[in-house]
């Protein structure tokens, strides 16, 4: 007969969790995996099957995400000498960078942008000259390294596409608005394409009442997501509306911006602290002030605006045209600058209460090397997620 102790060993010996021994609770185990970052995280779900099984859970999924505080930023490279786009990671105060994706047979003059939601990025590259879309999107998760290629929306390959980022939070889901500009006659096709399904779906979606589809720019591939409304600039004489599409209802709808803007005017929106930030840009302008105006749509219910002032320590030339492109977290707002190239990159970041900038370095790291034929070309921040694909 086997003494109690005997039972005690042999069931310690035979546990596939190591921290059984001590008789750690589960919950506490999930509240110490949840606050770690997620690097760590995917090495300990080879710690046992238990802990697998836990952290491969979307309970575990979603309480890491809502406890996270960690970001990091992505970057985007275009390489001259192998044609090749890049997109990397990297510390959000600086340091080496790694890779996470590559676009072969890419141009220089192909329009990339890198839209980010609940720690997913949608990463698209169009070719600019280009009658049919030899376009490319992925979706995927900068903290994982795990990325997807979007199915081709269309059959005929005809127009230009944009692809525009969003999150539907009634049903807690990611979604991809794509509108596809056809000609002769000039016409607009939009699909959404549902993480649920993993397929499109053509929908039929009317104008606001006084507002023409002709008022979309040809490239629309910058927007910005709020309280499930994909946002993005619309062009026509001085006016530069805001075009928002409800992800909830599939309706789209208009917001005015300030009434700021002059004929050199190119505007340009941006997400700050989880709201709508509109840049009226004028490089004459800010060549002689020194100075650039973000206006942020704080209250969205009354349409309020509120006039965010930023002024150069150094000549804006000098520091290559640094130019808003999103926001680090509260009180920071990133900007991407010409200077972006060489062996060591810079990247400038604003701080609101401060008033002040700083200098953020970059650097070549183990498995992506830096050369002289590269050009980075944007620049955003990421939270750390394990989200799945």
């Amino acid at each position: 007969m086997e003494t109690v102790e005997e039972k005690q060993q042999q069931q310690s010996t035979t546990t596939d969790d190591p921290l059984v021994k001590i008789s750690i609770p589960s919950e506490v185990i999930e509240d110490i995996l949840t606050s770690l970052p997620v690097k760590s995280i995917l090495r300990f779900k080879s710690v046992s099957k238990p802990w697998l099984s836990l952290i491969s859970t979307p309970s575990f999924t979603k309480l890491h995400f809502t406890r996270s505080t960690r970001t990091a930023l992505f970057i985007s490279a275009y390489d001259h000498s192998t044609r090749q786009q890049h997109l990397l990671s990297a510390p959000r105060d600086g340091g080496p960078v790694s890779h996470l994706l590559t676009i072969d047979d890419a141009s220089v003059h192909d329009i990339t942008e890198a839209q980010h939601l609940n720690g997913l990025v949608l990463f698209s590259s169009v070719k600019l000259f280009s009658a049919y879309n030899h376009d490319k999107a992925f979706l995927l998760n900068p903290s994982t390294h795990k990325f997807f290629k979007l199915p081709d929306p269309c059959i005929d390959r005809k127009g230009r596409v944009s692809y525009l980022f969003g999150f539907d939070e009634s049903r807690n889901e990611h979604k991809v608005l794509m509108i596809r500009q056809l000609r002769n006659p000039t016409t607009y096709e939009i699909r959404i394409f549902s993480m649920s399904t993993y397929s499109w779906r053509k929908i039929d979606a009317e104008p606001p009442v006084g507002f023409t589809w002709d008022r979309l720019g040809v490239y629309i591939n910058i927007s910005v997501c709020v309280n499930s409304v994909i946002h993005l600039m619309c062009r026509g004489d001085l006016s530069f509306p805001i075009l928002a599409f409800d992800l909830r209802t599939e309706m789209f709808s208009v917001i005015n911006t300030p009434q700021v803007s002059t004929p050199d005017e190119d505007p340009c929106i941006i997400k700050i602290n989880g709201c709508i930030g509109v840049v009226f840009f004028d490089y004459n302008r800010v060549m002689e002030n020194n100075e650039m105006h973000i206006w942020i749509l704080q209250d969205y219910e009354n349409h309020v605006w509120v006039k965010e002032s930023i002024a150069f320590t150094e000549p804006w030339a000098e520091l290559g045209y640094p130019f808003p492109r999103d926001s680090v977290n509260m009180d920071e707002i990133i900007f991407c600058s010409s200077k972006m190239s060489g062996n060591v990159t810079s990247l400038l970041v604003y701080n609101k209460i401060s008033r002040s900038f700083k200098s953020l370095q970059f650097t070549s790291g183990h498995q992506f090397p830096f050369s002289r034929a590269l050009r980075f070309s944007l620049a955003k921040c990421y939270v750390e997620s394990m989200m799945t694909l």
